[in-house]
């Protein structure tokens, strides 16, 4: 491991330890955040009793749907967006005042137009996620250098063709970026959705532990979510550096 990732693992280390003693110390009370270590102690017990598993399943799932749907649209709108200048200038300022709009502002109406299940969740998470892969994606596009574009149509390739085998694959470390988004978005729009107005998943499950007090399994969901975006987007970046070295060395 880098020195980076040292420094990294010892300044969260540095952070748990800290909020402990203040816990433990009674400078912060248990009423308002209880000791880390209470936290991993109790999710331990949530999750050995399976009773959330359900809720779990039903957000990493929506997430999933989320993440899928906004990668294979966000790199599909890119690729066509890229290739037809005349929409691309009048969409732009669009793109730059996308996320100045609270996409929950929506959510009553996709109730509406999706009922009270899991689609309005989805729908959110996708909203946030797929611009980030439309904006990654063209960053990426606009750097394939030329030549490239005219050796393909040299040997004959078509638009499809030319996409799969040149532009995307060129592209393809900025489209990574965007995919590292989605997974960060999509999360975001799911469990936040899951706190206005769902009869399960993870948000809902924080949301009715905080209204009834019960901090334990409150805090031991709020941990098993930061436990798991962290290991995805570790992961993520362990498997972009691989990618990256691979790229080099080609």
């Amino acid at each position: 491991m880098s020195s980076a990732g040292w420094t990294r693992i010892a300044l969260v280390a540095g952070l748990v330890l800290l909020l402990e003693a203040l816990c433990r110390a009674g400078v912060i009370p248990n009423f308002t955040v209880i000791p880390p270590s209470a936290m991993a102690q109790s999710l331990w017990k949530v999750l050995a009793s399976g009773k959330f598993t359900p809720d779990i399943i039903a957000t990493l799932t929506n997430v999933g749907i989320a993440i899928a749907a906004s990668m294979v649209v966000g790199i599909a709108l890119g690729t066509l967006l890229q290739s037809w200048p005349a929409a691309r200038r009048v969409l732009d300022p669009l793109f730059a005042t996308y996320y100045a709009v609270p996409m929950y502002a929506f959510y009553p109406l996709l109730i509406v137009l999706f009922g009270l299940g899991d689609l309005p969740q989805v729908a959110i998470g996708f909203l946030l996620a797929v611009m980030a892969v439309i904006i990654n994606t063209l960053n990426g596009l606009d750097r394939v250098p030329p030549v490239l574009v005219k050796a393909a149509r040299v040997h004959g390739l078509g638009f499809l063709k030319t996409a799969h085998r040149v532009r995307l694959p060129y592209a393809a470390p900025y489209i990574f970026t965007g995919f590292k988004l989605a997974v960060a978005y999509s999360f975001i729009g799911v469990i936040g959705a899951e706190f206005i107005t769902s009869s399960r998943g993870i948000g809902y499950e924080i949301s009715f532990a905080y209204n009834n007090f019960d901090n334990p399994v409150m805090y031991a969901m709020i941990l098993f979510i930061l436990a798991l975006v962290v290991t995805v987007n570790m992961s993520l970046h362990a498997w972009e550096k691989r990618l990256l070295a691979r790229r080099r060395r080609a």
